[in-house]
């Protein structure tokens, strides 16, 4: 069995932790280990979130899935690594270096400087990937959507500014501004020129079950799809391709995909976003779509629209309910015809 997912965010981390879960109670790895299965799974990770900060390339996705999938990574804060100090990032300040809002902590440093060290030899984000995965046994292949830099850029309502508008990168406006300022557009820069990394249309073009994870469908699920060829990959490949709904009950389980949805014009609604994503019956990304049981009226429409639609228990409140999502989206996927 074969499963490519796409997703960002600590939510994607949660619900490929799922994934992984269920395919080893599904499909146990044939040699027996614990925790292995015999799926093979790899996950297609948003790159808008990255950026340069303190003279160190930042990938938050990449690696929240990273250390969330090797077991390091700290659940209380839900992002960054477990045990983690803040003496490098307390002298920066000192220093006048960075951004003060923006905490680096010392071990997650250090994989943004072996990082930033691979890059300056001529490694590529994608070849980077694999050599950090080799660290762990992570059980999932992480790969970037794009070795092109696409960090995403915000332009906002700030009536300080000349003309009344000004841009910001995303992690400012979202971790600094707490996405309080008014957002206008998203924009992904370099998009003319990039492509999907290595692997991501092939594993997408090989799969047997595409899930689309309850990411931000904007920022970190719109990114991936902005990338040009990866959905017509997605349009294209034999296997069914089902979305997770990040709305439940007209809420964001994480996150603040409530005030991103607006600006492209979307309802905050499991229904609202499972329209955005569309059916690929009508030319959408989507077979299928999975929305809380608190969502159920919502079956309906979502047919209408050439969806087939399901309602399961989507909050993802420790590993077993992570694995019973996951489960839930492949049984999903078995009723694609």
């Amino acid at each position: 069995m074969k499963i490519t997912v796409l997703a960002g965010g600590v939510g994607g981390s949660k619900f490929v932790r799922g994934v992984r879960e269920e395919c080893a109670r599904r499909w146990p790895s044939a040699d027996g280990e614990a925790g292995a299965s015999g799926a093979e799974i790899t996950v297609v990770v948003n790159t808008g979130d990255d950026l340069w900060l303190s003279g160190v390339r930042l990938m938050p996705d990449f690696d929240s899935l990273l250390y969330a999938l090797a077991g390091v990574n700290d659940t209380e804060r839900g992002w960054g690594r477990a045990g983690e100090t803040e003496r490098v990032a307390a002298e920066l300040r000192e220093w006048g270096v960075g951004w003060p809002w923006f905490t680096l902590g010392d071990l997650d440093l250090g994989t943004h400087l072996a990082r930033t060290s691979w890059l300056r030899e001529g490694l590529t984000p994608s070849q980077i990937g694999e050599r950090l995965q080799q660290r762990w046994p992570l059980g999932v292949r992480l790969i970037p959507a794009t070795d092109t830099e696409v960090d995403t850029w915000v332009r906002v309502a700030d009536a300080e500014a000349p003309g009344g508008e000004r841009e910001m990168h995303f992690q400012e406006w979202w971790t600094r501004h707490r996405a309080a300022l008014p957002a206008l557009a998203f924009t992904q820069r370099n998009l003319d020129r990039a492509c999907p990394a290595p692997g991501v249309v092939e594993t997408i073009a090989e799969a047997d079950v595409v899930l689309v994870a309850p990411s931000n469908p904007v920022v970190s699920i719109g990114t991936i799809l902005s990338i040009p060829g990866i959905r017509e990959a997605l349009a294209a490949t034999a296997a069914p391709v089902v979305g997770v709904s990040p709305i439940i009950g007209g809420k964001v389980v994480r996150g603040m995909a409530d005030v991103c949805l607006p600006v492209i014009g979307v309802e905050t609604s499991a229904e609202g976003v499972g329209l955005h994503y569309g059916a690929r019956s009508a030319g959408g990304l989507l077979d299928a779509w999975l929305v809380d049981e608190t969502d159920a009226s919502a079956l309906a429409p979502l047919g209408e629209a050439g969806l087939i639609a399901a309602a399961a228990p989507l909050w993802m409140r420790d590993l077993d309910t992570s694995a019973a999502l996951a489960g839930a989206a492949l049984d999903l996927a078995e009723s694609v015809g």
